[in-house]
């Protein structure tokens, strides 16, 4: 049998609060495998993985309801319909993209911004003469 973890140990293995744990649960984007004899809820090494893949999403915009048809069409197993399961899949990836080359575009812009207030703090820290 898989080893199962409680809420507190999945929270600190993801860096997810246990909030954000229950409130994924809560949507239906994770379900815990399991749960112990006093009601706690158990998670296993695939539910882990699975709020690591929510956690990547998260910082491309996606919304609740295309977490959750995006996970159904990778849960699915290979060669298990999902309706306009691939084109979908390509919609999916193409949004990851764009949305990551945004992204990028902003970690350049504050990179820049960040290199002047160095800059600044440089200057200010050369003695006068």
């Amino acid at each position: 049998m898989a080893e199962h973890m409680q809420i507190g140990e999945v929270a600190e293995r993801t860096g997810l609060s246990l909030r954000t744990i229950r409130y994924y649960e809560e949507v239906g984007l994770v379900v815990p495998s399991a749960r112990s004899q006093g009601g706690f809820r158990l998670y296993n090494e695939p539910d882990v993985d699975r709020l690591l893949l929510i956690m990547r999403m998260k910082p491309l915009g996606f919304q609740l309801d295309e977490m959750r048809e995006l996970l159904a069409i990778l849960d699915a197993a290979p060669g298990e319909q999902v309706p306009d399961g691939e084109g979908r899949l390509r919609e999916f990836a193409a949004i990851a993209e764009q949305r990551c080359a945004e992204l990028r575009a902003r970690l350049s812009n504050a990179e820049e911004f960040a290199g002047m207030l160095r800059g600044r703090l440089d200057e200010l820290a050369r003695p006068r003469s």
